[in-house]
């Protein structure tokens, strides 16, 4: 990749706050980043830090948006003056991807910054090389999976060789692998390019050494700390961990659940799946999932393990073989949850969704919190005592009223998963529960979920997290591409 010339970033007393809201996103964050610095810009989740990106990006719109104070430069002139200077890669992989095929999509930037024709197809091939997504340049982009589409954005980003690389929880749906992949390539491009690089990432340990200096941001604004990655860590480990922050080393205070072998809640044998019949992703499984326990569905990006997990909740049907329920846990139209009403559904088998927006239907977390309850037919007493509790454990309660749409990327899932957990169904499925969560916000949705197991239900959950696979125990299906391992 050619050089780019690293921007230069300012911050003076620079916040946000969105319209609408009372409390600003981010505030009095001040700071200057030098060209060709590499930042990994920290803080829990909701301190704004996804804002702070967009902010440098020049995305976040006018005053009917919201409402900002200080002064934010980049090279002394205005992020919106400068997006042909920045390359952003969001949260959520599918806002970033624009067209419908992979190699158009990643051209995509190149054509609006007015790069040759000629020296695009190059750029397109050496992105898609540096991140690691082989596959053709025709494939839909609707096709791959979410960690491929990851691959994608940030193919996307790298092509245009921004001054300035803004990563927003770049590896966050990615396989061990492609962690270590796209982790690598960004070292390589900012290498190559001498781009400013400025990361948001709650796996702190993978980035720490690629490192020049952490900025911590402060829930109440300003900054909690700023300097040297170890420095940071080593004098305000303590403090960071009990703000929220994944200080490398620092121990989960949580039990470890052991493997069980209790009778199964669900059960298939020569299962296919896949959610389009032309298309077969996996054949010839045997899966069981016991009561009282985890079933964790790992593997590498592509290779199912959203399609199983989908199957298996009664979402998608089987394209041969058939998913099988305990009797006790049959609906009034038999053992198969794919033919089960919504309403069978909901008590017995409920699912968390790899996006939190696909499962999000009210204006307010706590009347989100209450769809469940109320589709049961639960008093007002008993769904404001469970809405109550959910909001108070994963730390949600002040933001009761707010939009759900609104929410930072973490704030989400927690409540994604919270809104499963209100019905008490038998069965929880869960696609990266942990996706995006700072320490404080993890401990709990384990915490919760280590819980569920206690009290009989079982829990599936698809995860690229090693921690989560420790802590909830249980049995563990491990997906390839020939089938489980």
């Amino acid at each position: 990749m050619a050089s780019a010339i690293p921007a230069r970033v300012q911050a003076a007393g620079w916040g946000w706050r969105y319209a609408g809201r009372k409390l600003p996103a981010v505030s009095d964050v001040t700071f200057t980043i030098e060209p060709g610095e590499r930042v990994l810009l920290l803080g829990a989740s909701g301190a704004g830090k996804s804002t702070l990106l967009a902010g440098l990006a020049g995305v976040l719109g006018d005053e009917d948006e919201g409402v900002r104070s200080g002064a934010l430069l980049i090279d002394e002139a205005s992020p919106e003056a400068s997006r042909g200077r920045v390359g952003l890669v969001l949260q959520d992989p599918d806002a970033g991807i624009v067209l419908s095929k992979v190699g158009d999509d990643v051209a995509f930037g190149c054509e609006n910054l007015g790069v040759p024709a000629s020296g695009i197809p190059s750029r397109v091939t050496a992105a898609l090389e540096a991140v690691g997504l082989d596959v053709p340049l025709d494939r839909p982009t609707a096709a791959l999976s979410g960690g491929q589409k990851q691959r994608l954005v940030l193919a996307g980003a790298l092509a245009m060789r921004p001054g300035l690389l803004l990563l927003d929880e770049p590896t966050a749906n990615l396989d061990p692998e492609g962690v270590r992949e796209v982790r690598a390539s960004v070292e390589s491009a900012v290498d190559e390019t001498g781009a400013t690089l400025v990361v948001v990432e709650h796996r702190t340990p993978v980035w720490a050494d690629l490192m020049t200096r952490v900025i911590v941001l402060a829930a109440d604004g300003g900054l909690l700390a700023d300097g040297d990655p170890s420095r940071v860590f080593a004098e305000h480990g303590r403090a960071l961990a009990e703000a929220g922050v994944w200080v490398p080393g620092a121990e989960i205070d949580l039990p470890v659940l052991g493997d069980v072998d209790r009778a199964d809640l669900l059960s298939a044998s020569g299962l296919a799946i896949a959610r389009d019949p032309r298309a077969i992703v996996q054949s010839g499984l045997e899966v069981h999932v016991p009561r009282a326990s985890a079933t964790v569905i790992t593997g590498p990006n592509g290779v199912g393990k959203s399609t199983l997990a989908l199957t298996l909740a009664g979402l998608i049907p089987e394209q041969s073989g058939q998913v099988s329920a305990a009797p006790e846990l049959a609906g009034r139209r038999g053992i198969r949850p794919f033919r089960w009403s919504s309403r069978e559904l909901l008590t017995r088998i409920g699912t968390v969704f790899q996006e939190p927006e696909h499962q999000f239907l009210t204006r307010t977390l706590r009347d989100e919190l209450a769809v469940g309850p109320r589709a049961l037919g639960w008093d007002r007493a008993r769904t404001d005592a469970v809405v109550d509790d959910l909001l108070d454990r994963l730390g949600l309660a002040p933001l009761a009223l707010a939009n759900p749409f609104t929410l930072s990327g973490g704030q989400k899932r927690r409540l994604s998963v919270a809104t499963v957990l209100a019905a008490s169904p038998e069965v929880i499925v869960l696609d990266e529960p942990t996706f995006g969560q700072d320490r404080r916000g993890w401990i709990s949705l384990v915490a919760l979920l280590q819980e569920e197991i206690m009290r009989g239900r079982a829990v599936i959950a698809v995860t690229h997290d090693d921690a989560v696979i420790r802590h909830l125990g249980g049995h563990r299906i491990e997906l390839a591409a020939s089938g489980i391992r």
